[in-house]
């Protein structure tokens, strides 16, 4: 992980820190799923790996919470993933 958690809370000005906290739970549920998804593959037992992609599953359900939240409270995230998204259709070709 490259961020630091937990997160230096002096250095934070007060509006912004909701919004810190949204980003480094996000990061922190990235992270589980990047785990539990390798952890799955390294397995050969079945049991294993359908309970680790299930809980990887449900982690990426908590990304979409702690996303659209983060999107309550951040207009200019909300542009930006706009952005990316009209970039990537570009570069790809596709909608």
């Amino acid at each position: 992980m490259l961020s630091k958690i937990p997160i230096e809370i002096g250095k934070i000005k007060k509006a912004d820190l909701d919004k810190e906290i949204l980003r480094a739970a996000i990061i922190g549920e990235l992270d589980a799923i990047n785990l539990y998804e390798e952890l799955a593959n390294m397995t050969d037992s079945e049991d294993l790996k359908a309970v680790l992609l299930d809980v990887a599953q449900e982690e990426k359900t908590h990304v979409g919470e702690f996303q659209a939240l983060l999107l309550r409270k951040d207009e200019e995230q909300v542009i930006e993933l706009q952005k990316g998204k009209k970039e990537v259709e570009e570069l790809t070709g596709t909608k």
